[in-house]
């Protein structure tokens, strides 16, 4: 297996930088989005409440390879062409996000009311208080689950291969069809992706241990 990542380490390493990019856009992405959406399902505008609802309702129950293909063959159709990695990346920022979302609201709400209340009662606004006050609570509640929704967005990022987004299992196929060395190559693959994981469970157990110590 030593000599298959020699005979193949430039293939390899640029699955491998594909993979980790698209992973750090698609967590900051999803992050970003699913906070927002959290924020808005907890809101007390019920419209944008419904909006945000249907947004994660949607996009948590479709397959990601089928967001993946959207993007990859049904927008170039209408004009908005994406290439196999942005194809993939936009469709892991969108599912990840709406699972993300469900977990932080479910830390929003488990945070007390009367939390909001005082803070509005000194000055702030809703945002500035949900910033300031109830979401980095929140967080510390939801950081085990949270974790393990962006574990799972490094793993579904396997996704791009279906779209030739150059990734680790793309170039894992591309070594795999020329070598013939099926079962090395694709233990090889397996077993980088858990170099890859592995940090951000141990570095998320970390951090809950510190959080919990703290409080």
């Amino acid at each position: 297996m030593v000599d298959l990542l020699l005979n193949n380490r430039e293939l390899i390493f640029l699955g491998l930088k594909t993979t980790l990019l698209a992973s750090v856009i698609g967590l900051i992405g999803s992050l970003i989005i699913g906070t927002i959406m959290a924020i808005v399902q907890v809101s007390p505008l019920k419209i944008a409440k419904k909006i945000a609802t249907a947004y994660v309702e949607f996009f948590r129950n479709i397959p990601l390879l089928v967001i993946v293909m959207f993007f990859f063959v049904v927008a170039p159709i209408y004009g908005f062409s994406f290439d196999g990695f942005w194809a993939g990346t936009l469709g892991l920022i969108l599912y990840t996000s709406a699972f993300v979302a469900d977990t932080i609201r479910a830390g929003i709400e488990g945070i007390p009311k009367g939390q909001m209340e005082a803070g509005r009662s000194t000055g702030l606004t809703y945002v500035e208080t949900m910033w300031y006050i109830i979401l980095p609570q929140a967080y510390k509640i939801v950081l085990p689950p949270l974790g393990n929704q962006f574990i799972n967005l490094v793993k579904n990022s396997s996704i791009l291969a279906m779209v030739t987004g150059v990734d680790l299992m793309y170039q894992g196929d591309l070594i795999a069809s020329t070598t013939f060395q099926t079962i090395e190559t694709y233990t090889l693959i397996g077993f980088i992706y858990l170099c890859i994981t592995l940090p951000i469970s141990y570095l998320m157990k970390h951090l809950e241990e510190h959080y919990t110590l703290k409080n």
